[in-house]
């Protein structure tokens, strides 16, 4: 055959797989999936077909193995099973007005009923809130359930630890889940499971990535939960990992990095709530399910304390809790909006919620990092700022070298929310997280003292200023979030 030939079948070839490529990719990428993402896969392809196929291959399917979303449609009714919830329940006479279509709404999305008769303290320093979960878990009787996203045995975290096994030798059940992608990219992973293993506390590693095994899902779905329980008494949950506030590595301490968090230390009938999203996980990954730890959850009437609802959200669900949730309470405020996101990268939904809140005339502060420590995700957050400037909403910079990491969010007088979740389409879509929905002025009151800490050492972004911003600023943000709809 002539060599003109074999190069012309070639190239005619090359083109007809092409071609394939992008009508395929028009017909199966937008399917069930936010026009934004579609789009941004759509140019991925279109633009660098054979590295954007690729890429889609490996993390365009946005949702868990078959095998785990049943296991998870099995332990939703599991908590349903274990959670009172008659009619007529979730009513309170001292609810905003609209507040009980909003807990409808979580419930219905999550299984889980809001419950009264809880106490809630905030802890917002480092430290005391390593300590303070060191010290519950030296008061435990019959288990420690640990869940986090970082786990790593270090330099900071030893106390912690040395709690766990202090609390085995003492015949408490330790039980430890670690989410694997994250805490393996940490220096002291391999030390970390060895501690564990050593000391005798039952671990699993969570959406582990092990193609081997088996274990094949999307290898940036991600469980960013945060939660420790004591013997179903006491509860964390927060922002916070359990690992050192430089997080361990070369770049940050050189630039100086720390980061600041926020969790809260809760008492009453919610903690069976967090517990059960604990017995979930522990089951997804283990197939064990915790029966004998599991208390019916049964809502306390007592007007003087606090109504917690605990909301998981994730790949697991059909639908993303979290972000439902956090668009009810911005379309219902009245007062005033309070959120601190340290990795805030909004859908459409979202940006258009925060937007018309503030142009309603409802005041909107936003709290984030003045310095990031994901480049890309930095960049793409500030691609935002100037529509967010133009409709109102005031932006406040935490002053470096912190990173803020909390996650919270305060409405009018009486609403709050805190747990793991940022308020980016990677926490309402790609991450299995948990937030606790918290109705209580005592409690707003004292998160909004944090708040009030925040702007203190903040600078406040002005739209003045932020026209001053280099070009080249400009274009790595707008690209930046291009990708950041890759889902």
């Amino acid at each position: 055959m002539d060599p003109s030939d074999v190069s012309l079948i070639i190239v005619v070839t090359l083109f007809l797989i092409d071609l394939g490529v992008r009508i395929a990719a028009i017909i199966i990428i937008p399917r069930n999936r936010r026009p934004t993402a579609a789009t941004a896969w759509l140019l991925a392809i279109f633009f660098l077909p054979y590295v954007g196929v690729l890429l889609f291959l490996l993390i365009g399917n946005p949702k868990l193995p078959r095998k785990r979303r049943q296991k998870q449609l099995e332990m939703n009714q599991f908590i349903r099973d274990n959670s009172d919830v008659p009619e007529g329940r979730q009513s309170n006479a001292q609810w905003p007005p609209w507040f009980a279509s909003v807990v409808e709404l979580t419930t219905n999305l999550s299984a889980m009923p809001i419950i009264d008769g809880n106490t809630a303290s905030l802890i917002p320093h480092y430290q005391d809130s390593l300590e303070a979960m060191a010290a519950e878990i030296g008061k435990a009787t019959k288990y420690v359930h640990v869940e986090f996203y970082i786990l790593s045995c270090d330099q900071t975290t030893y106390p912690f630890f040395d709690a766990l096994e202090a609390a085995v030798r003492r015949g408490v059940k330790v039980r430890v889940l670690l989410d694997h992608w994250a805490s393996s990219r940490t220096r002291d992973y391999k030390a970390t499971l060895k501690r564990l293993t050593a000391m005798g506390a039952e671990w699993h590693l969570m959406l582990p990535v092990q193609p081997l095994k088996g274990n094949n899902q999307r290898i940036d779905l991600r469980n960013h939960r945060k939660i420790l329980v004591v013997d179903g008494r006491s509860a964390f949950i927060g922002s916070q990992n359990v690992i050192d506030r430089s997080y361990n590595k070369r770049v940050n301490i050189k630039r100086g990095l720390k980061w600041q968090e926020l969790v809260t230390r809760i008492e009453g009938p919610v903690v069976d709530a967090l517990n059960l999203i604990f017995i979930t996980d522990w089951f997804i990954e283990s197939d064990e399910l915790l029966e004998k730890e599991v208390e019916t959850l049964e809502s306390v009437e007592d007007p003087r304390r606090l109504e917690c609802q605990v909301v998981p959200s994730g790949p697991g669900y059909v639908n993303e809790n979290n972000l439902r949730l956090f668009l009810a309470l911005l379309y219902n405020a009245q007062k005033r909006v309070v959120i601190t996101s340290p990795y805030f990268v909004p859908d459409e939904a979202m940006l258009y919620a925060i937007t018309s809140t503030v142009q309603r005339g409802v005041p909107v502060d936003l709290f984030v990092s003045e310095i990031g420590d994901q480049a890309l995700v930095w960049h793409a957050q500030r691609s935002y700022y100037e529509a967010l400037l133009r409709a109102g909403v005031r932006i406040w910079m935490y002053k470096s070298p912190y990173i803020l990491h909390a996650k919270h969010f305060t409405i009018d007088d009486d609403v709050a929310v805190i747990g793991s979740s940022n308020m980016d389409m990677r926490s309402f879509g790609l991450n299995m997280e948990v937030s606790l929905l918290v109705r209580g002025k005592s409690f707003v009151h004292d998160m909004r003292q944090v708040e009030d800490g925040y702007r203190a050492v903040s600078k406040e972004l002005t739209l003045d200023a932020w026209k001053k911003q280099p070009l080249r600023s400009t274009v790595l943000d707008n690209l930046a979030r291009l990708t950041s709809a890759l889902q």
